[in-house]
């Protein structure tokens, strides 16, 4: 199936880099999830994605599909003019922004607002890594926190954890008396200078309050799953961690986005979304990061069981645009491969392979995240 006319609404990505962030990490940074020097300067260029991506940005950029040579064509374009290439050949109709990612380093949301309308996904660990600070003890922060999240801001579709990357997917419930010793060791430790949060007993304590808040407000929450960079343990990225919040009553008004095709647990998703009707799956990192045959095998995984009214199209793009525009293409081809698949399989007929495309490729995430207009 060819789907390169429906427009795209690309349910989580992350701001691009400042120019001069930009000028500090080499192109090929943005094609690896690794980010120890030798991994980026001998390695990175070695992958399926990398080899393949270098061809369809010459294409796009009208250049050799070179490195070099993609460098020399980036450097004749402005940041402006390389995003409006990239943006305009993704075909997309919006994009939620996860701006949590190197804050001091990305460009605000309201720069990519001159391409593409964007809403704005807030990210809990960064709000009470902004908070601390300023509060004289954990109650005195709770307000804060809860105030911020009650109602969400205006500009806000939903909330994300990064939980997976710090202490795992294995969240348990905490007494406000641990939470308290917690907290003054935390709080100590910000105002000398390292205000980011990795104690276990914290992160589960203040996840537990933004879903019950999320969950009053119907607010979906997005939570990175499966694979990423080597801060995370992979083992407990595995979303099957999520049972006892996903079987609690009092989280079952928030619906919980399991990120990146949750790589390499993607049937664990897939099993998720098909018994708990607050479990949806998106298709950002897996694709485009896995090699061809990679995605096609991950979204054919995801689609095993789940419903496809729980599909969404993501890119998690972020640092460089081109990044956008190569998520987009290979969103589309793998999923109009998939569907091609299930109506010779007789899963599905040609009208009903129409109909997922656009619910996978925005209408889904239109009723998620409650866009009327986008």
């Amino acid at each position: 199936m060819d789907l390169s006319a429906i427009p795209l609404l690309d349910q989580h990505a992350h701001n691009l880099l400042k120019p001069e962030a930009a000028d500090r990490k080499p192109f090929r940074a943005a094609f690896t999830e690794g980010y120890h020097s030798d991994i980026i300067a001998h390695h990175a260029q070695h992958t399926f994605f990398f080899r393949r991506s270098l061809r369809e940005i010459g294409q796009l950029l009208a250049c050799e599909p070179t490195e070099q040579a993609i460098l020399t064509r980036r450097s004749q374009l402005s940041l402006e003019q390389l995003t409006a290439q990239c943006f305009t050949g993704a075909n997309m109709e919006g994009i939620l922004i996860d701006d949590g990612l190197l804050p001091g380093d990305i460009l605000p949301l309201d720069w990519h607002q001159q391409f593409v309308p964007v809403q704005r996904l807030l990210r809990i660990e960064m709000l009470a890594e902004d908070l601390v600070t300023k509060a004289t003890s954990l109650d005195n922060f709770l307000a804060q926190y809860r105030a911020a999240l009650d109602p969400p801001p205006a500009d806000v579709v939903g909330l994300k954890s990064i939980i997976a990357y710090r202490t795992g997917l294995d969240v348990q419930p905490v007494s406000i008396d641990n939470a308290r010793a917690k907290f003054a060791v935390w709080q100590a430790d910000a105002q000398n200078g390292w205000p980011r949060m990795v104690d276990k007993k914290l992160l589960d304590f203040l996840l537990l309050h933004a879903l019950e808040l999320a969950a009053h407000h119907q607010l979906p929450v997005q939570f990175h799953t499966g694979f990423g960079d080597p801060d995370l343990d992979l083992r407990l990225a595995n979303p099957l961690h999520l049972r006892p919040l996903l079987e609690d009553h009092r989280y079952r008004g928030a619906s919980f986005v399991l990120l990146h095709a949750s790589y390499p647990f993607a049937r664990e998703a897939g099993y998720l979304a098909s018994v708990y009707p607050h479990v949806y799956l998106d298709l950002s990192l897996a694709v485009p990061y896995l090699s061809v045959s990679g995605m096609q095998r991950t979204v054919r995984e995801l689609l095993e069981l789940a419903p496809f009214t729980k599909l969404m199209y993501a890119s998690d793009a972020h640092q460089i645009p081109e990044l956008y525009y190569l998520a987009a293409k290979w969103g589309r081809t793998v999923l109009g491969n998939a569907l091609d698949e299930a109506v010779r399989d007789t899963d599905l007929t040609a009208d009903e392979a129409d109909e997922v495309a656009e619910a996978v490729l925005h209408g889904n995430a239109r009723r998620l995240y409650r866009l009327n207009t986008v």
